[in-house]
């Protein structure tokens, strides 16, 4: 791709199914420079329920632009999965490894675009900060920077409970330990609204089918369950500080605003 990229390739571009898996797909914000001055960095943004990917990166474009940033947005349609909503958030269902999907998307970017995406940074709102926070626990060694926006239901770095609750399975999970020292080379930032205490929409108590114990240990909300996350990846030593953003619901354009500020406060103590 990188000796013939036409004007769809650059800038917002079109949608490209993923090699791996074409029943997934991912749009871009490519800088039309990006060959240009300091190696372009890769950043995956991940879409909440409503699977709006594209607006998602368009929030980005402008930091992408300043900052050289490649952004990739990936789009887990409804009804691959009997109309699941939710399955992408977990990480996986059924066969389908969904960090998988995000890694296979990632190196075909890298592939394409001739560009290092050995680790890259990763943002989520809503359903999309599931799987960010749920991929960080798995994939600490790929990533170097993830923003977490306001998840509806939180894995705790808790050996209490099973996963997804917490990790006291984790090794029966995914086949090895926690890697906990990989975990705390990544710096992660946690973005919540003040007013994000509607519950409506998260999981709540032993009906919902998701449900798994210690499904509702991190609080009764999302800004009760942002808290908690930060507090227990605090006290492992992680990498991690918190916003909460006062006046502010479950809205993604100041989330995302936040984690843009984050993003550019890191690469310019990093440059």
């Amino acid at each position: 791709m990188t000796s013939a990229l036409s004007t769809y390739h650059l800038g917002k571009t079109a949608s490209f199914a993923c090699r791996v898996d074409p029943r997934f797909s991912f749009c871009l914000y490519v800088p039309p420079g990006y060959r240009q001055g300091p190696a372009a960095r890769l950043l995956v943004a991940v879409h909440g329920t409503d699977r709006h990917s594209q607006a998602l990166r368009d929030l980005f474009c402008d930091f992408a632009q300043a900052s050289n940033t490649i952004v990739l947005a990936p789009l887990f349609p409804v009804g691959i999965e009997d109309d699941d909503l939710d399955n992408y958030k977990y990480l996986g269902n059924s066969g389908i490894r969904y960090d998988q999907i995000v890694l296979a998307m990632v190196a075909q970017v890298a592939d394409g675009y001739g560009v290092d995406a050995a680790r890259f940074s990763l943002f989520g709102f809503s359903g999309g900060a599931h799987l960010a926070h749920r991929f960080f626990y798995v994939h600490p060694e790929r990533l170097h920077t993830v923003v977490v926006g306001a998840p509806g239901s939180v894995s705790l770095p808790d050996e209490r409970h099973a996963w997804w609750a917490g990790v006291k399975d984790y090794d029966a999970v995914f086949g090895r330990p926690v890697p906990w020292a990989q975990m705390r080379q990544v710096r992660l930032h946690l973005v919540v609204g003040g007013n994000d205490i509607n519950p409506k929409g998260i999981i709540q108590g032993s009906t919902d089918p998701r449900w798994v114990e210690g499904a509702d240990s991190a609080g009764a909300n999302r800004l009760e369950r942002v808290r908690s996350l930060y507090s227990q990846l605090h006290g492992h030593g992680m990498q991690v500080s918190l916003a909460q953003l006062d006046g502010v619901g479950h809205q993604v354009g100041p989330i995302a605003s936040a984690a843009i500020e984050f993003l550019s406060r890191t690469e310019r103590a990093e440059r």
